[in-house]
């Protein structure tokens, strides 16, 4: 090898030190000469008691400005850049005294742990944004036929086995370098969002990084022929469901997670004590009460056969009077920011219900995606601030306080049906719903058919302008009393002479709320 010397070089430099002096140790007895910085170089010389070469050593030149530059150096990166295939490349090195350096080890500094501290400052942000190991990674990854790159300590082991065996082969070495250029997307992407100050110009801008760490594997995707895994947006944590922390049962499945995310979102849209129960990514039970045993009750009795098998959300801490109500229903999962122990204890003696934490503060994310063939549509969240005293009375009567009471809190139920949605709700609580129906006409009937003689007295919430007065007609025979609508409609001159007719009382927002 060039300078005299037949020994492979491997270039190790990581703030994550777990497992590295054994990694090290066995570099060392497959005949690597360690080289490496600051910190990895103390701990693989002080605790392993390895032979190490600093790289200032190599470059000739010192760590400066606080170890922010120490490997940015032409010798380094002429060293994993050089193609050993090609004579000119070899030949250079050897006209400029360079060695080769032929594996890498590194990772990163914990931005997104850092971002993610409550009293993280932009200071504290900007140190921690890693410059020269993100450079030596790409650099490595870039000349992986040649230069092997690990940034995974769980792939310590397997890499250390090859080196001292038969090697690695051109498929492994291709399989590190994607998962480094990876690492280093994720990476970016949480750097990228964190630095990004949103405005309404630009806050879907031209080019959207987005970065996804895998946090668990799932036994199957939405059906069993389909795999699945969860994973958590890189960068600052807006909680969720992602981040949930369960505390009980059986393994998470696909359509759990995407069902207590529903049941979160609804939950979460309440300031009042709310309790949801959901099926199939649908609230079929929601109910608003200051006592949360009776809100849970409300919300299990406005459909009480769907409930079956459901996902319970509540927005406030599960007491144990209210986990002592469950008891009768099997239920799936119970989300929920918090469980009194009596709670707890009462809910863990069910055995397959899974039992999720999920923190208060956890907002929306930034951008609500959806995935196409092709491509992925991207949208800020349904989130605006509505203020019902501000409704647009269009009838003859206007609602009572208690109607309008029961149209805001029927209104935020909508937002979380998918469309076409029809909501029925009376006393804060949710008593028949038609959900995804090509139009809306079946919607208020599968309310109807829902709610019974509970829809008399009842309001309605429709997530969408009425384009025909035949909802009204159908909503009054079924004993509806108030409503709530965009409006919008060609004919919402008709839909309001059809509520005038029956005396009822209907107001427009403005604003829609589909959910496809």
């Amino acid at each position: 090898m060039v300078n005299g010397t037949a020994k492979l070089k491997a270039l190790i430099s990581v703030y994550n030190k777990l497992g590295i002096v054994e990694f090290g140790e066995k570099l060392t007895q497959a005949g690597f000469e360690l080289v490496s910085t600051g910190g990895t170089y103390n701990v693989l010389t002080n605790d392993g008691g390895l032979p190490v070469r600093q790289v200032s050593e190599i470059t000739g030149s010192p760590e400066i400005l606080d170890g922010r530059v120490k490997t940015l150096h032409p010798i380094i990166y002429a060293g994993l850049l050089a193609r050993r295939d090609s004579a000119e490349h070899m030949g250079e090195l050897t006209k400029q005294g360079i060695d080769p350096i032929d594996l890498v080890v590194v990772n990163l500094y914990p931005f997104v742990a850092t971002i993610n501290r409550p009293d993280v400052t932009l200071a504290d942000a900007l140190e921690n944004i890693d410059i020269g190991g993100p450079t030596m990674l790409r650099a490595a990854a870039k000349n992986f036929p040649s230069v092997a790159v690990v940034v995974d300590p769980d792939d310590y082991g397997w890499v250390a086995e090859k080196l001292s065996g038969s090697g690695l082969t051109i498929e492994e070495r291709r399989r590190l370098a994607a998962k480094a250029f990876s690492h280093v997307a994720v990476y970016d992407a949480a750097v990228a969002s964190y630095l990004t100050v949103s405005s309404p110009e630009d806050d879907l801008p031209d080019n959207l990084a987005i970065g996804l760490t895998k946090v668990a594997g799932l036994r199957y995707g939405e059906n069993p022929h389909q795999r699945g895994a969860l994973y958590t947006l890189s960068g600052k944590s807006s909680g969720g469901i992602a981040s949930a922390q369960q505390l009980h049962g059986r393994e998470l499945s696909f359509n759990n997670l995407m069902d207590a995310d529903a049941a979160w979102r609804t939950v979460s849209d309440y300031a009042d004590p709310t309790v949801a129960v959901i099926k199939h990514a649908n609230p079929c039970g929601l109910a608003t009460d200051d006592d949360l045993t009776k809100a849970y009750q409300r919300a299990y009795e406005g459909d009480s056969i769907s409930a079956f098998g459901g996902i319970v959300g509540y927005n406030r801490t599960v007491t144990a009077a209210a986990a002592e109500a469950m008891g009768p229903v099997f239920y799936e999962v119970v989300v929920a920011p918090g469980y009194e122990p009596a709670a707890l204890e009462i809910l863990e003696k069910k055995r397959n219900l899974r039992i999720l934490s999920v923190e208060q503060e956890s907002g929306a994310t930034a951008y609500d995606v959806r995935p196409l063939t092709g491509g992925i549509l991207v949208q800020t969240p349904d989130v605006i601030d509505e203020d019902p005293a501000a409704w647009q009375v269009v009838t003859q009567r206007a609602p009572t306080e208690a109607e309008l009471e029961d149209l805001a809190f029927a209104w935020t139920a909508a937002k979380h049906i998918k469309s076409n949605a029809i909501v029925f709700a009376k006393n804060r609580a949710l008593v028949g719903m038609g959900a995804g129906q090509p139009n809306r006409v079946v919607s208020v009937h599968l309310s109807q058919r829902t709610a019974g003689e509970k829809a008399k007295g009842s309001v309605l919430a429709s997530d969408a302008f009425f384009p025909f007065p035949d909802n009204i007609e159908l909503a009054a025979e079924a004993g509806v009393t108030a409503i709530v609508q965009p409006g919008g409609s060609i004919r919402d001159e008709e839909v309001i002479a059809a509520a005038d007719k029956h005396n009822l009382a209907m107001v427009f927002t403005g604003v829609r709320h589909f959910r496809h």
